[in-house]
């Protein structure tokens, strides 16, 4: 199979061999890492700068290309083009791979070469996909592994500690998309971090870190609760800071984004259906809430117990209604403020389309009728001493009364006042009424909503620490 257009032929990339002269190869950049160098073992004192990117021209057919070169070059380079943009690649070298040496940190290909790129003799030019083959657009959406073949968010919990370090495949929904993170390492060089949290039928939420400017750029272009990801080849390991499983994003990684397979339209309809359960159990729960009198809260839970009364439920608890004696571990409102505040249907309270502006779930309601409003949409993690609980919602007139100010109020501060709020609130021990319930649309995960969150007096803190609650409240351990 070859592609062609009016100016020259291309060679697909499952016909390309060592004896070709001068091939031209066209393929849409499917992976990507960030520049590195190495010291030159020929110019003692000076360096190599290289990076790598994966290019496919088929569904079943892709190969890594390297390039190596001069820190012009090689930067010029890779500035010139992102994941899914199509590249023109001409007269590439082809070399035979050792695969078992070079997929230990490259993506894992099926071709049995790679290609290296010249700076006097390879040529790399961006490429319209719709001008050469539209068919190279549609690659964009086909994992690059089985599809069947990934592990539930929920398998990962489950199996805990025993997959640390391994790789795996994930397919999951996003939750959250954070705000890049920019940090210098001990040896001067510049570094960054972001993460995003997953979600699917099994499990709420789930965190995937990614340290290099690629993967944050693809990252960014995510929208919550909207976009599926298929992640090939991603590292498992145990957070012990956090107590928790998590996900990187590693040279070997490959994302799909939106990937077309049955096993995500599956996950699709999850999102759908959870989106739907959620504008109605807000409405519910809002016109409730100035029913709830938070006098009639006394009893007192820690982290671990709650998570235990999950566990032991059978998937039939009951909403649980108590308080946690902790801190806000995580509250990142000095980020973009799209992801703190967020505009809401007046009729079913569902957060609309930020484009548009409207609200897909009331599509039989007069558009005269309808309207929205500015609301606070914040996660945050609550923490104790035997656990945490992660991204619970903290939101409406509550967050308005932690923060103390409206979300009018709050789009007034500049970012270093947002900062100063934030490190108020962060770390400080409260006391937290919290409604928690176990949502049959992720069947084993606990759905916490806080209902007030103020400091705490030290001398309660302690005693109900201690198990000296008087009176008729009870300690939950």
């Amino acid at each position: 199979m070859a592609y062609s257009s009016s100016t020259r032929d291309f060679v697909a990339l499952s016909d390309l061999h060592p004896n070709l002269a001068r091939p031209n190869v066209i393929g849409v950049v499917i992976g990507k890492t960030d520049v590195r160098s190495f010291p030159d073992r020929k110019n003692i004192g000076s360096e190599r700068y290289t990076f790598s990117f994966t290019v496919r021209d088929s569904p079943t057919y892709f190969i890594n290309v390297n390039s190596w070169g001069r820190e012009e070059y090689i930067r010029s380079l890779s500035e010139s083009f992102r994941v899914g943009d199509c590249v023109i690649i001409e007269n590439p070298l082809v070399q035979s791979k050792e695969a078992e040496r070079e997929e230990k940190f490259n993506p894992v290909t099926p071709s049995s070469y790679k290609l290296l790129l010249s700076e006097n003799h390879s040529v790399v030019k961006t490429s319209s996909c719709y001008e050469m083959d539209t068919k190279l657009l549609s690659l964009l959406h086909l994992p690059v592994k089985d599809p069947q073949d990934y592990y539930s968010l929920g398998d990962i919990i489950a199996n805990g500690q025993s997959l640390d370090g391994r790789i795996l495949n994930v397919l999951a929904a996003v939750m959250s998309v954070g705000e890049p993170k920019y940090f210098m390492t001990s040896d001067k060089r510049k570094g960054q971090r972001c993460e995003v949290k997953l979600y699917d039928e099994t499990e709420m939420s789930f965190p995937i870190v990614c340290w290099d400017n690629e993967s944050i750029q693809l990252a960014q272009t995510w929208i919550p609760r909207e976009t599926v990801i298929f992640a090939s080849d991603v590292r498992i390991n145990f957070d012990k800071f956090r107590n928790c499983m998590t996900a990187t994003v590693i040279s070997k990684t490959i994302i799909t984004t939106n990937p077309e397979t049955a096993e995500a339209n599956v996950l699709f309809s999850f999102m759908k259906e959870s989106a739907q359960l959620g504008a109605l159990h807000d409405k519910m729960e809002e016109q409730s809430k100035e029913s709830i009198n938070l006098e009639t809260i006394v009893d007192v839970y820690s982290v671990q117990q709650l998570k235990e009364k999950a566990l032991q439920s059978d998937g039939k608890l009951q909403p649980v209604y108590g308080i946690i004696y902790g801190y806000i571990s995580t509250l990142d409102i000095d980020d973009n403020a799209s992801k703190v505040i967020r505009n809401r249907c007046s009729i079913c309270r569902f957060i609309v389309n930020e484009m548009s502006n409207t609200c897909t779930f009331c599509s039989d309601v007069s558009s005269d009728l309808k309207s929205t409003f500015a609301s606070f949409d914040i996660l945050v993690d609550l923490t104790d001493h035997t656990g945490t609980l992660y991204s619970c919602y903290l939101s409406d007139c509550v967050a308005e009364e932690t923060l103390g100010c409206t979300v009018h109020e709050f789009l007034t501060l500049t970012e270093d006042k947002k900062t100063a709020l934030k490190w108020q609130l962060l770390l400080e021990r409260s006391k937290i009424y919290f409604k928690v319930t176990l949502s049959p649309s992720w069947r084993t995960k606990l759905k916490v909503n806080v209902l007030s969150c103020k400091l705490s007096d030290p001398a309660e803190a302690s005693q109900s620490l201690l198990g000296k609650e008087t009176g008729n409240k009870r300690l939950h351990y």
